[in-house]
């Protein structure tokens, strides 16, 4: 059983993720999905083996990944930022992208928005944004990986 917390958009907010901190420790891996690098940057360099920072759209000088796929377990996670798949109007094409990709999870950000759903088999989490003003208090998403099973619970204070 290996774990990991999802966060994203966190747009120059660095309190709220220097409160995750324990929870950090605690984990094996944490995942920033982007629209947010220099916030998480300290972290990325601390924990190189368990911490990964995809680029979003407000990321426009990083030179990060716009996609990364994770094996954890038995589990295959496609993570994005999601606007390059249009998630605000829909989560057809990030499904296709899974699909195509052989992915049983997906991690993405984007929309604010804190969801945990599925669809054909696939687990869709949005840790929604850890910190600003859209975001209700904050929340992130927390994913327990044991074999090929996936499960996610969103922790916080989501918009909905």
């Amino acid at each position: 059983m290996k774990t990991l917390i999802a966060i994203s958009d966190t747009h120059g907010q660095t309190a709220p993720l220097k409160s995750l901190q324990p929870r950090i420790d605690e984990n094996d891996f944490i995942v920033h999905l982007g629209d947010g690098f220099h916030d998480f940057r300290s972290v990325y360099y601390s924990y190189p083996k368990k911490a990964y920072a995809l680029k979003g759209n407000c990321d426009p000088f990083q030179s990060l990944p716009r996609e990364e796929i994770l094996e954890i377990e038995k589990c295959r996670i496609f993570c994005c930022h999601g606007d390059a798949y249009g998630v605000k109007t829909g989560l057809d094409r990030l499904i296709y992208r899974a699909q195509e990709l052989s992915c049983n999870v997906v991690l993405y950000g984007h929309t604010h928005r804190a969801d945990v759903s599925e669809y054909a088999g696939i687990l869709l989490v949005n840790p929604g944004t850890l910190s600003g003003p859209l975001s209700g208090g904050g929340s992130y998403a927390y994913l327990v990986c044991s074999g090929e099973k996936a499960t996610a619970v969103i922790v916080g204070n989501p918009l909905r």
